[in-house]
């Protein structure tokens, strides 16, 4: 792959960031139900999350039955250390939760939407019936839209919840970056061909779309009285 992969790939997700941006703007704007959506935010990025060392496994695995392909030894490397990285996360949520007064209970024992399976579980398709490769797509959307720094604080005072509620919200705001970093290096040494290039595309502009309906749906979601939670 022309060393230039990464930076096309990073060209074609600015072209549709917009769309992501705008809905992750209307999930956090200020009024009296930020409380609840909050809320909300967590239980659905703990479904999503707590896919992530999984998918990076089951991708890694499927590599390791490759063995003719010279893509696959560096991708597995690549998604073995990250799955390492990305381990425990989803517990980091459970801990948020319960700073809100929601007990972790009820983030385990939801079942997860559909809109949350059509995120999730398209890379499983692709993985399983294209090509590994693929998951770097739905990695480079989630790793490059971390939220921004001051978001943490700024739900913290605006919500009344405790700045412990907050801590996923503050990690991932400091990590994501050199974490999209790594992927962009990794993206660069790889020599794709122009199909699984385009898999990588395909892979991301489906997790745009799909992670932005994800943030309508919780910016859209019904206000639940403070009595349930608290």
């Amino acid at each position: 792959m022309s060393p230039s992969a990464a930076a096309s790939l990073r060209l074609e997700l600015s072209l549709v960031q917009p769309v992501l941006r705008a809905a992750a703007a209307r999930m956090w704007r200020s009024d009296a139900g930020l409380r609840d959506r909050y809320r909300h935010y967590l239980r659905a990025m703990h479904q999503v999350i707590r896919a992530s060392v999984p998918l990076m496994e089951r991708a890694a695995t499927r590599c390791e039955r490759l063995p003719r392909d010279p893509l696959a030894p560096p991708l597995a490397q690549y998604l073995r250390a990250h799955a390492e990285q990305e381990r425990g996360h989803d517990d980091w949520l459970l801990t948020d939760a319960a700073a809100t007064g929601t007990a972790p209970c009820e983030l385990t024992a939801a079942a997860p939407p559909a809109h949350v399976a059509a995120l999730v579980g398209a890379q499983y398709y692709w993985i399983e019936h294209s090509h590994p490769v693929a998951l770097l797509g739905y990695i480079a959307v989630l790793e490059g839209n971390a939220p921004a720094p001051g978001l943490a604080g700024r739900l913290a005072r605006e919500t009344g919840l405790p700045s412990a509620a907050f801590e996923t919200v503050r990690l991932h705001a400091d990590l994501d970056g050199g974490h999209s970093a790594d992927l962009d290096r990794l993206i660069t040494q790889l020599h794709l061909d122009p199909a699984q290039r385009s898999l990588v595309a395909v892979s991301a502009l489906h997790t745009v779309a799909t992670l932005a309906e994800l943030f309508d749906r919780i910016a859209t979601a019904p206000h639940v009285s403070e009595s349930v939670h608290d």
